[in-house]
């Protein structure tokens, strides 16, 4: 077990130090580790994963490491896995909060940023084909997947995208064959966090924004905007600059919590604010980690996860197309994005984090040209 959470530390450090471009990017990365180079899990079981944790709210990619790191070394697997993910983006959110604390304002990063992007882009694309061969298992699924694409690239929320494809699978289910029970329990985790009394609304506005965040953390800033500026905790230009630092640090973009809780109470505040909103994913994961096996050997259930599944895939397309809209805007990210495709489909086993390094370093030799 110990060496077993000695590899769970050391993997998720390292993806939380290079985890850049969000959570489709984080999880493409993740599915390459995890699936493909360590075979922790089989394909199946890491999308079913991904489907169920869609589906509940918190940071997709942060609940991910924690599953991946509860399959490989238990519970103790799991709060290893979420902490080492994390803890990079917010060791470096601190170091941001303190300089803006102190200046004022951020000196822009665009140009270490540059040549990453397209990189990432090309990562989405391979784990998109890996794991939607896998998800991809009869017609009707097809045919859900591309109906959720359109819906999500029209502006249909991701959530209720997924939600509605997973019914209509099971409806599906239901109209060819008679429908099964699901039995399951649920297990408790008990977590314990010191923190001070001045900071204690600081944690409990963040705990509520935890456990009530669905979908990417981008929709984050709506419920800042609502929680902290309206009240006038925090001006819209300082919100506006903690979600721009959770955008260029790696990791999980839920940083940006630690960049406001330093604003609002220094570094204590940064440990109430970090606390409280990943807290509830750490609760949430440990209750759904053992239903999935339970869920995917009940018929019913398991035509809802495909549906799901497929969906979850949708999604990460639209965003990819998204993402491909901001950043392939002139001909060297296009030449980056061209490059790193090539590395991802032809030199299959690369690690991930060589791609967006040599993204970096390309972008940023392209700059002078």
């Amino acid at each position: 077990m110990g060496k077993n959470l000695k590899e769970v530390a050391l993997l998720f450090f390292k993806l939380g130090s290079i985890a850049f471009g969000g959570p489709a990017a984080h999880i493409a990365m993740m599915e390459d580790e995890v699936v493909k180079k360590r075979k922790w899990m089989t394909h199946q079981h890491f999308l079913d994963l991904v489907g169920a944790t869609n589906l509940i709210p918190g940071p997709n990619s942060t609940e991910m490491t924690m599953h991946c790191g509860h399959e490989r070394a238990g519970w103790k697997g799991l709060i290893v896995a979420g902490a080492c993910f994390v803890f990079p983006a917010v060791a470096i959110t601190m170091v941001f909060a303190w300089l803006y604390q102190q200046y004022g304002q951020l000196q822009t990063v665009e140009p270490f940023i540059y040549g990453i992007k397209p990189a990432v882009i090309a990562i989405i694309l391979g784990a998109v084909y890996r794991l939607g061969s896998k998800a991809l298992k009869n017609v009707e699924l097809g045919i859900l997947g591309v109906l959720t694409l359109i819906a999500c690239l029209l502006g249909v929320h991701e959530i209720l995208a997924l939600f509605v494809c997973g019914f209509i699978g099971l409806t599906w289910y239901v109209i060819k064959n008679s429908t099964s029970n699901l039995n399951s329990f649920t297990p408790l985790v008990l977590l314990q966090v010191a923190i001070s009394a001045s900071n204690l609304k600081i944690l409990l506005t963040f705990l509520k924004i935890g456990a009530l965040l669905y979908g990417s953390g981008y929709v984050l800033f709506a419920y800042l905007d609502a929680e902290l500026v309206s009240t006038g905790l925090l001006t819209r230009q300082e919100l506006i600059d903690a979600v721009a630092v959770g955008q260029f640090t790696p990791g999980p973009v839920l940083s940006t919590a630690t960049f406001i809780g330093w604003q609002l109470n220094g570094f204590w505040g940064a440990v109430a604010a970090t606390v409280g909103i990943f807290l509830p994913s750490f609760i949430f994961v440990a209750i759904l980690n053992p239903l999935v096996p339970k869920m995917r050997k009940s018929k019913a259930i398991a035509a809802f996860l495909d549906a799901v599944n497929i969906a979850a895939i949708a999604v990460i397309i639209a965003v990819c197309i998204d993402m491909g809209k901001d950043t392939l805007t002139d001909w060297r990210t296009i030449l980056i994005a061209l490059l790193s495709i090539i590395a991802v489909f032809v030199f299959k086993n690369m690690n991930s984090a060589f791609i967006v390094i040599g993204g970096a370093l390309v972008g940023y030799l392209l700059t002078w040209i």
